[in-house]
C-alpha cells in the first residue's frame, strides 16, 4: 500500500504547496499595497492567480477522469475455455481473485487493471489484457509466466492504486502544462512534479519486482527468465513486421486480410534471425525516472528464487485458444480501421505494396524527366529518347550530385534497372513472389528470378540503347508500359522533422512544418502569440498528407538549390527548378518545437551544397 499512501499524500501536498504560495503572495500583495501602491501589488499577484487556476483545473480533471480500458477483443469463458481455466488456476496459485474479463489487444504487452472505488480502498471489476503477438510467439509455459506476473499485481494490491497513481500523474501533469514558461511560481510546481514522479516511479519498480516473484513461484526461475528475455525479441519482430511487411502497402491504400495472422507466420519463418536476437544482450540504460527495473536487475532477483520443479508445457501459447486465426480475424475487426483501403490476401497485398513502391520511385524520376524535356506524360519511352539524344547525364546529375554528367549517366544504371522491373510488371511478364523468410522476389511466370542489371547497363549509353530495347522486347517487356502516375509529389508517408511558427515566406505571415519530403507552408496570423500551441494543434488536427493537400506543399525534389544569407534568425532563398525563388525569413518573435531551427538549417545547407557541387 506504499504507492497508494505516497500518491495520496503527495497529491494532497501538491495543493498544499499551491495554498502556501497563494497565502505568501497574497500577504506580499497586501504588504505592497499598504506600503506602496495597490496596482503594483495586484500585478505581482496576477501570475499566482494563473497558477491557482491551473491547479483547480488539474484537480477537477483528477477527480473526474478515469483511465480508459484498452481497446481489444473480449474473450469469454465459452469462447476460450482452456485459456480461462489456465488463468483461474494461476489466480489460485498466486492467491488472488480471477479477472472478470480477458481481452486480446494488438500490442506486445500484457497488463491488468481494476475499476476501484474510494481511491482504491474498495476493489472493483478486473480486466486482464493479453497482447495477440505474445499469444502467437510465446509457449504455454512462457504465457503462464506472463499471466502470473500480471496477476501478481492483483495479489500485491498494486491495481488498487492504479487509479490513484493515474489521477495523480494527470492532475500534476495537467497543472504544470498550464503554467506558462515564464510564470515565476512555475519552478516550484515543476520541482514538486519531478519529486512526485521520482517517488511514484520508485514504487512502480518495486511492484514490478514483487510481480516477478509471483511469476517465478508459478512458472519457475528458468521459464520466468526465458520469458523476460523473449519479450524484447517479440517486440523487435513486431516492429520489423510492421516496417517491412505492413506499412508500405498500408500507405499505398491496401490492407492485408489477416493482419495478425501474418505476424504469426513471420515469427515462425524467421527462426534463425530471431535466434541471433536472443543471443544478443540488450543494452539497457535505466534511470530513476523509469517505471520498470532493468532486465539485468529483474533476472538477478529471479536467480535468487528457490529451484522448484514445475510441469513443462512447451506447446505454443496459441493452443490456449480454439483457433488463433479466427481470434486474429475477430481482433482485426475490432481494432483495425482499414478505411477505404482495398483488403487483399497476403500474396496480393505484398505484390500491390511492392509495385506501388516501384511506381512511387519511378514517378520521382519521371517528374524530373518531364521538367527537363517538357513531355506532358513522361515515361520510360521518354527516357530512352533522352538517352538516344546523349542527354541522360543532364537528368542523372540531379540524382547523383557531385558526379560529372558522364559519371552520373553511368551510375543511372541502378535506377534504370528499377524502371525495367516496373515495365515488366506492367507488361504482365513479371510477378512478385511473397515470402515470410525473406524479401519479395521478382520472378517470371515459371517462378525464375528476374534480373535486368545487364540490360540496364546497356540502356545508359546511346551506342547500346538499341540493344537494350531489343533484349527487353525478347522478354516481353514493353518500354511504353512504364509511365508516370503521380504527376505532383505528395506528402504521403512523410514524417514531421521540424515545426516553426511566426515566419515570413515571400513576405506573408507563415508557419512552417518541415517534413522529410518537403516544406509545408501554412498561413499564420499576424499575432506572434501561442505559436507552439498553434503548431501542436495543427499537427494533431489531421495526417500530414491531408495538411499537405490543404496548404502549400513544396516537395524537396522541386528545389534546385538554396542560399542561406543569415543563420540567426534564419534568412534563406529557395531556388526552384522552374526558376522561381521562395524567400524564407525567421522572425525574432518566432517559436519552434524542439530543435527545429537546427533541423531547418541542416536541410538548407544540404541544398546549398548540392547546388555548389
Amino acid at each position: 500500500m506504499f504507492r497508494a499512501a505516497a500518491s495520496v499524500v503527495m497529491l494532497l501536498g501538491f495543493y498544499v504547496v499551491a495554498l502556501i504560495q497563494l497565502a505568501a503572495v497574497l500577504a506580499l500583495v497586501v504588504w505592497i499595497s499598504m506600503e506602496a501602491n495597490a496596482g503594483v501589488g495586484i500585478k505581482l499577484g496576477f501570475p499566482l492567480l494563473l497558477a491557482v487556476g491551473a491547479t483547480v483545473v488539474g484537480l477537477w480533471r483528477a477527480i473526474r477522469t478515469r483511465p480508459e480500458p484498452m481497446h481489444g477483443l473480449v474473450v469469454s469463458p465459452e469462447q476460450a475455455p482452456e485459456l480461462w481455466n489456465t488463468v483461474r488456476a494461476l489466480a489460485a496459485e498466486v492467491g488472488t481473485r480471477t479477472p472478470d474479463e480477458i481481452r486480446l489487444v494488438p500490442e506486445v504487452n500484457a497488463a491488468v487493471s481494476e475499476d476501484t472505488k474510494l481511491l482504491g480502498l474498495i476493489g472493483g471489476r478486473r480486466l486482464l489484457y493479453l497482447g495477440m503477438p505474445l499469444v502467437q510467439a510465446l509457449s504455454v509455459d512462457q504465457m503462464r509466466s506472463v499471466v502470473a506476473h500480471e496477476l501478481g499485481h492483483y495479489s500485491g494490491r498494486h491495481t488498487r492504486l492504479g487509479a490513484v497513481a493515474y489521477r495523480g500523474r494527470l492532475a500534476i501533469g495537467g497543472t504544470v502544462s498550464r503554467i506558462g514558461k515564464w510564470n515565476p511560481v512555475g519552478m516550484v510546481f515543476r520541482g514538486y512534479a519531478r519529486l512526485y514522479l521520482l517517488v511514484d516511479n520508485a514504487a512502480s519498480r518495486r511492484q514490478e519486482l514483487d510481480a516477478d516473484r509471483a511469476s517465478v513461484r508459478v512458472a519457475g526461475p528458468e521459464v520466468a527468465m526465458s520469458t523476460l528475455r523473449e519479450l524484447p525479441v517479440v517486440d523487435a519482430a513486431w516492429d520489423f513486421y510492421f516496417g517491412r511487411y505492413v506499412s508500405g502497402g498500408w500507405e499505398a491504400g491496401y490492407a492485408p486480410d489477416d493482419f495478425f495472422g501474418g505476424f504469426g507466420q513471420l515469427f515462425a519463418a524467421r527462426g534463425d534471425e530471431l535466434a541471433e536476437l536472443r543471443d544478443q544482450e540488450p543494452e539497457e540504460h535505466r534511470s530513476r525516472w523509469d517505471t520498470h527495473p532493468s532486465t539485468a536487475e529483474r533476472i538477478a532477483v529471479m536467480r535468487t528464487a528457490p529451484q522448484v520443479a514445475h510441469p513443462v508445457d512447451g506447446r505454443p501459447a496459441a493452443a490456449l485458444l480454439p483457433s488463433i486465426r479466427e481470434a486474429g480475424i475477430a481482433l482485426q475487426r475490432e481494432v483495425v480501421d482499414v478505411g477505404n483501403r482495398q483488403v487483399l490476401p497476403w500474396p496480393q497485398f505484398t505484390a500491390a505494396a511492392a509495385t506501388a513502391r516501384l511506381q512511387r520511385n519511378a514517378d520521382r524520376i519521371f517528374r524530373s524527366l518531364g521538367r527537363l524535356t517538357g513531355a506532358p506524360d513522361p515515361g520510360l519511352g521518354t527516357l530512352f529518347d533522352l538517352v538516344t539524344a546523349g542527354r541522360l547525364g543532364e537528368l542523372a546529375e540531379e540524382f547523383f550530385p557531385g558526379a560529372t554528367r558522364k559519371e552520373a549517366a553511368l551510375r543511372f544504371a541502378g535506377p534504370m534497372d528499377m524502371l525495367f522491373a516496373l515495365a515488366a510488371i506492367r507488361s504482365g511478364t513479371a510477378f512478385w513472389q511473397h515470402s515470410w523468410s525473406g524479401p519479395a522476389r521478382l520472378t517470371d511466370a515459371q517462378g525464375a528470378e528476374l534480373d535486368f542489371e545487364e540490360i540496364a547497363k546497356l540502356a545508359v549509353s546511346p551506342q547500346t540503347i538499341g540493344e537494350a530495347r531489343a533484349r527487353l522486347a525478347e522478354r516481353g517487356v514493353h518500354v511504353e508500359a512504364a509511365g508516370i502516375i503521380e504527376r505532383k509529389a505528395s506528402a504521403s508517408g512523410s514524417d514531421v522533422i521540424a515545426a516553426m511558427a511566426n515566419l515570413k515566406v515571400d513576405g506573408a505571415h507563415t508557419d512552417l512544418v518541415l517534413l522529410d519530403r518537403g516544406f509545408l507552408f501554412v498561413p499564420g496570423p499576424k499575432s506572434t502569440d501561442h505559436g507552439k500551441k498553434r503548431l501542436q494543434e495543427l499537427l494533431g488536427s489531421a495526417p500530414v498528407e491531408q495538411l499537405a493537400a490543404q496548404y502549400r506543399f513544396v516537395p524537396f525534389e522541386e528545389v534546385r538549390g538554396a542560399t542561406v544569407t543569415k543563420r540567426t534568425p534564419v534568412r534563406a532563398d529557395l531556388r526552384m527548378h522552374d526558376g522561381t525563388v521562395i524567400a524564407v525569413e525567421e522572425r525574432w518573435t518566432g517559436e519552434q518545437l524542439g530543435d527545429s531551427r537546427e533541423t531547418l538549417l541542416k536541410v538548407l545547407d544540404r541544398f546549398a551544397q548540392e547546388a555548389d557541387a
